[in-house]
């Protein structure tokens, strides 16, 4: 059979467009929303709650103009590769890998440590449930509804949504009677009552904790191939799904913190069950309620993650930047099967070595999400410097959306995301010398397979072509 007869990989690269604005923006949000129930609140532990309020609305500013100016790229090339496509329209193929890799790693990465949240979480309401075990079966589950059909996934990941939007309203409303912003702004400045200088390496060191509010947002971009209009509705997602973010995190980060004594909050994986405790006590309904609903939120990231890694890992070998393997289509369902398997066996391995690698004294659960972060801060760079480049290089482009308050907007973006890369960079040297070690091996892989590439130019532009 001839690798290069079209009618061999018909069907093999064409992802179909099904998903409408709200189930887009319920995949941005979805993606993100895990970060408002965990996570944020160990930057308390460092900056204290008003300098971590000063780092998040940093962050949050740096999120937003990010956004307005990604989406000028995702609309202008609605690929499934996302940030590795525009990087490689405007920097070549070495560009395409960069941001390929980062934004890899960062979906890859962050999936296990959810998935072991999830299986912490049941362990607690099942004392005699192994959470390696649950967070296993959390893989086999999530990894089969997406492969069943990208339309279904979505429906299900809108639903898990929108309910866990709802418990963190929930959350607000309840402990909003006990609120009280005496006992948020308490030594509000890394413990102190009043800023100093002291407090700003705490409010640098904190960043990560910050990140968490609302990374992973951009893997909407990986599903724009499967979008209905994505001209349209993609900036429409991305934009509700950034101001959705934003108020949730600011809500129920200084209601948590005005419940009682936010210290008690500030190294623990369950911040808003221990706030509402505060307020309502042990045995109330509401906090039953809330513990069993938590579960939403992960699962709500969980899934949508898994969508987002699968459809890097599809694009990338599609490109012939990973093996052409992952780049086959499941013949029925029409989902990339074997790249949602791929990052389900590296996210498996990852939760089984938990006690075996240790980074900075820590366990591999607690460095992999700063290792997620590394590669998301890579990509938000060459984001920009691509939204910049091809700017100037490709003017004629047509862009249906366009980045408000140009240069402005992506030059913040790009100067925030240096500021982070910087930052975590002295915090946590280690863990980005291995991300430096995973890109040295990926750009190995990148220079010994320049034939795939050449190949995939080759079928692409025969699967292309009108019949």
């Amino acid at each position: 059979m001839n690798p290069l007869d079209p009618s061999h990989h018909s069907g093999t690269h064409v992802l179909k467009p099904v998903l409408s604005t709200l189930q887009l923006w319920g995949i941005a949000v979805g993606l993100v929303i895990s970060g408002e129930y965990f996570g944020w609140s160990f930057g308390w532990a460092s900056a204290g709650t008003l300098g971590f309020t000063i780092t998040s609305l940093f962050i949050a500013a740096m999120y937003a103009t990010f956004i307005f100016s990604f989406t000028e790229l995702t609309t202008s090339i609605p690929h499934a590769g996302g940030p590795f496509a525009y990087s490689k329209r405007a920097f070549g193929p070495v560009g395409g890998y960069l941001a390929g890799a980062a934004t890899l790693i960062e979906f890859v990465f962050a999936p296990p440590a959810i998935a072991l949240a999830i299986g912490a979480y049941l362990n607690v309401q099942f004392p005699a449930l192994d959470p390696k075990l649950a967070a296993l079966g959390a893989y086999l589950v999530f990894m089969t509804l997406n492969i069943v059909g990208v339309q279904i996934a979505a429906t299900f990941e809108l639903a898990v949504t929108l309910l866990a939007i709802f418990e963190l309203l929930v959350f607000m409303g309840v402990v909003s009677p006990g609120f009280s912003m005496a006992n948020f702004t308490k030594g509000g400045w890394s413990g102190q009552d009043g800023f100093s200088l002291a407090a700003i390496p705490g409010m640098f060191a904190a960043i990560p904790f910050a990140i968490w509010f609302f990374l992973a947002i951009e893997g909407v971009a990986m599903a724009a191939e499967e979008a209905k209009d994505p001209k349209r509705s993609i900036p429409v997602a991305y934009i509700a799904g950034i101001l959705t973010l934003v108020l949730l995190a600011i809500g129920v980060m200084v209601f948590a913190g005005g419940a009682g004594d936010w210290t008690k909050l500030a190294n623990i994986n369950d911040p808003l069950p221990q706030a509402m405790k505060m307020i309502v006590g042990e045995n109330s309904g509401w906090l039953h309620m809330l513990v069993w609903l938590g579960l939403f939120g992960l699962v709500a990231s969980f899934h949508g993650i898994i969508l987002g890694y699968s459809r890097q890992i599809y694009a990338l070998s599609r490109e012939g930047y990973l093996p052409p393997f992952f780049a086959k289509l499941h013949p029925r369902f029409k989902t990339p099967h074997r790249a949602i398997l791929a990052g389900g066996v590296i996210g498996i391995a990852a939760i089984y070595s938990d006690e075996l690698i240790k980074i900075g004294g820590n366990t591999l659960t607690a460095n992999i999400v700063t290792m997620s972060v590394f590669g998301a801060i890579l990509m938000y760079i060459i984001s920009m410097l691509s939204l910049f480049k091809l700017r100037r290089t490709a003017p004629d482009m047509v862009r249906p959306f366009k980045a408000p308050l140009y240069p402005y907007f992506p030059a913040f973006a790009l100067l925030g995301a240096g500021v982070c890369m910087v930052t975590m960079i002295y915090y946590n040297a280690l863990i980005f010398a291995i991300f430096l070690g995973f890109l040295a091996l990926g750009y190995g892989y990148f220079l010994l397979t320049s034939h795939h590439r050449a190949n995939a130019i080759k079928i692409n532009t025969l699967t292309t072509k009108p019949t």
